[in-house]
């Protein structure tokens, strides 16, 4: 999720929520805060940077206008009037882009600029238009402001594609018109050495105008060609050389100069960007003869002018050539294929023939972009969509070993940004998986905020597959740009007023529920309950996940959510959200392992490694022992008569539970790790690596019962609440009571 300043009428309450504008439709908690997001500074509206060097290629605008108020203006109260006037520019574009413009920042600064000068009453370079003027001239770049919405997936990548086509371009035109001017240069020395080149014709031509005709060029002629050289290049090779020429010079792969780059329709060069996977098939098989015309030529032409072509071996090589012959370095040549397509607009069979051209090695690169993830709730499958099952097209990939996967949200855009390079650099084909947030059946949620939630709730979690980067999946795959990727779910303070106007704060897990419920078509499953029926009965939905899918708990599941007047309840969901979150926390787990967080082989590994240690320590105690005995039979002593004393009665063992403090049965221990994840305070390793209560008042009762009920052996015993004052205790001691 996004941060941001929050202040106190940005918190729910039990009765309301004192935020400026209320939030009709059923939405989490968490969500109050963001109530109008164009008031925050994120990452949106985002500058599309127009340069030649691919870094960076995007800006946010808050960071471009910070950079140029530390550049225009002082620090402290002198420079305080030039920050407030520029921030209020600020946003002034915002709002606009907010509203659907979408101008170049120059051009937007420019007009908001105006704007703010005539509310002011000021004139044109007056006071206030020189001070916004000031900043404007620290800022060093230019490109188009674009806002989240629908369209941004499409925008940052073809945006990203273009720049990645321009410098490829740029590299093409400068090997190729190298070796152009070089060939030139050898036909025109061998031409100085012809008939024609010491001509009359051609010497009058090179000398100039004659106007007195006081030189005979025909003797010169005469001359010249007595002291002409003989060793003029073989007719073939003349011929050969001509032909590499002109198939580099009319090729239409790459258009000449800044041609090349444009859109299709404005150069003289090929199209590469395409609506469906068939149709780029088709323009790649088309051009594949083209393609192998070009290389030859390339190839001719470098061992040319090198003068390392040899007729009797390289002929027949190249009358030979084919598609069949073509390298990966030469089919590298070929620009690659950018091609958008759209869960549930583009035709599922399309989507579905994006893998086998990936799994042939095709320079392609696919953006898939996903508006929907939840799908209908109905069993029946969705027209041109994956439904729920969209969330994995970019796991698919990853099954192919061979292409770049890249899956995000448009909220992490920016954050990606150098993975998303690096997918358009690579030299295989690449896959783009992007969630766009403007999800129909959610109401009154920005775009930027839904995809952010996505992400957050492990709906669509952001990771990044590189072929390139090793031979393993510790360098290939990563999940560093989702938050708090060891837990299960990310968790967030949550500060509300209750009924009686008391400020109360409760940790909040942000779980795939608390997403499922901003959609109209899951509202069905979804039972508000106010704060007058709220009862110990009732569990997080995050806590309930931990429990086993079959059991008898007859506890009620629950969210945090804000409804009509921005009242703060529990939202009660049924087995339809229960079941795919679920299915979600599983499909989280095993990403998690792909990136080597809770990895059960390792778990396994260590634990059998564990085991035997101990049996090995056991029976190093035990032969020790044997060796220790006397190896002779003891000499009888005569006997002594003692007084008789009291018998000494065994030391009573002292129980850990007795007085109520937490305790944990360290010697079974299995070095899971779950409890240290939970509160690292509370709970900490001996020197065996085995887990025990480090300090009792460390943390919360809330989550000594947590960690019991994750224990997978169960030797977690909470004991007895240490703060009476904290929250739902009823509620806690009740699920304590199984582990005490």
């Amino acid at each position: 999720m996004p941060s941001a300043q929050i202040a106190r009428e940005d918190f729910p309450s039990a009765d309301r929520i004192d935020a400026a504008e209320t939030l009709p439709s059923l939405q989490p908690a968490l969500f109050a805060r963001y109530g109008d997001l164009s008031k925050l500074r994120h990452d949106f509206p985002l500058v599309l940077i127009d340069s030649d060097d691919p870094h960076p290629l995007l800006r946010p605008l808050s960071t471009i206008v910070n950079e140029a108020l530390r550049a225009a203006t002082p620090e402290g109260p002198d420079g305080e009037e030039v920050r407030l006037q520029v921030l209020k520019l600020e946003q002034r574009m915002r709002d606009c882009v907010t509203d659907g413009r979408e101008e170049s920042l120059t051009e937007l600064w420019w007009a908001c600029e105006a704007e703010l000068v005539a509310e002011a009453g000021q004139v044109r370079f007056g006071p206030l238009d020189q001070m916004l003027e000031k900043a404007r001239r620290q800022i060093k770049v230019d490109g188009r402001v674009i806002g989240c919405d629908a369209s941004t997936p499409g925008k940052v990548l073809g945006h990203i594609w273009k720049a990645m086509h321009k410098n490829r371009a740029k590299q093409f035109r400068k090997r190729v018109d190298s070796l152009i001017l070089r060939m030139n240069d050898i036909l025109k020395s061998d031409h100085m050495k012809s008939d024609e080149a010491h001509g009359a014709p051609a010497l009058s031509s090179a000398m100039g105008l004659d106007r007195d005709s006081s030189i005979d060029f025909s003797s010169l002629s005469q001359v010249l060609h007595r002291a002409r050289p003989e060793d003029r290049l073989p007719t073939a090779r003349v011929a050969r050389i001509k032909l590499a020429i002109d198939v580099l010079q009319s090729q239409i792969f790459f258009g000449p100069g800044r041609a090349s780059y444009t859109d299709p329709g404005k150069a003289m060069c090929y199209s590469y960007v395409f609506r469906s996977c068939s149709e780029a098939l088709a323009a790649y098989r088309e051009r594949l003869p083209s393609l192998v015309a070009l290389t030859k030529a390339l190839t001719i032409a470098e061992l040319e002018v090198e003068n390392k072509y040899v007729p009797s071996l390289h002929d027949d090589i190249f009358a030979m050539f084919d598609e069949s012959d073509l390298t990966a370095e030469q089919m590298d040549l070929l620009p690659p294929a950018m091609i958008y397509l759209r869960d549930g607009v583009t035709e599922t069979a399309e989507i579905a023939r994006v893998y086998e051209a990936l799994a042939c090695g095709l320079p392609f690169k696919v953006m898939i972009q996903v508006d929907d993830i939840l799908g209908p709730t109905t069993p029946e499958p969705p027209l041109n969509s994956f439904g729920a099952g969209t969330a994995r097209l970019a796991s698919m990939a990853m099954g192919l070993n061979n292409a770049f996967a890249i899956q995000t949200t448009s909220a992490h855009l920016y954050r990606m940004r150098d993975a998303l390079l690096k997918g358009m650099e690579y030299g295989g084909p690449a896959m783009f998986s992007i969630y766009s947030g403007a999800t129909g059946t959610v109401k009154d949620v920005a775009p930027y905020i839904l995809a952010a939630a996505a992400t957050e709730s492990r709906a669509f979690p952001s990771f990044t597959f590189d072929p390139s980067a090793g031979p393993d999946w510790k360098s290939r795959f990563t999940l560093d740009n989702n938050p708090q990727v060891l837990n299960v779910w990310p968790e967030h303070d949550l500060t509300y007023e209750n009924q009686i106007g008391e400020w109360k704060e409760e940790r909040v897990a942000f779980t795939f529920g608390d997403f499922a419920i901003c959609d109209e078509r899951y509202r069905r499953f979804c039972h508000e309950i106010g704060q007058a029926d709220w009862s110990t009965d009732m569990v997080p939905f995050a806590d309930w996940l931990k429990v086993a899918g079959e059991t008898d708990d007859v506890r009620k599941p629950y969210v945090l959510g804000i409804l009509a007047q921005n009242r703060l309840m529990r939202v009660a969901v049924d087995d339809k959200i229960t079941s795919a979150a679920r299915y979600c926390q599983d499909a989280w787990r095993g990403l998690k392992e792909l990136a080597g967080i809770d990895n059960s082989h390792v778990k396994a590994a260590l634990l059998e490694e564990k085991l035997k240690r101990e049996a090995l320590m056991k029976e190093v105690a035990e032969e020790a022992a044997k060796q220790a005995a006397p190896a002779a039979a003891p000499q009888p002593v005569e006997p002594v008569i003692e007084a008789p004393v009291a018998e000494e009665q065994p030391e009573a063992t002292a129980d850990p539970a007795a007085d109520g403090a937490p305790w944990i049965e360290t010697p079974r221990c299995t070095t899971c790790n779950e409890c240290t994840q939970i509160n690292n305070k509370l709970f900490a390793f001996n020197d065996d690596m085995q887990a025990y209560v480090a300090d009792p008042d460390g943390g919360t009762y809330r989550q000594l019962v947590e960690a019991a009920e994750s224990c997978q052996v169960s030797i977690i015993h909470p004991g007895q609440p240490r703060n009476p004052d904290e929250p739902n205790l009823d509620e806690l001691m009740e699920r304590a009571q199984p582990f005490n």
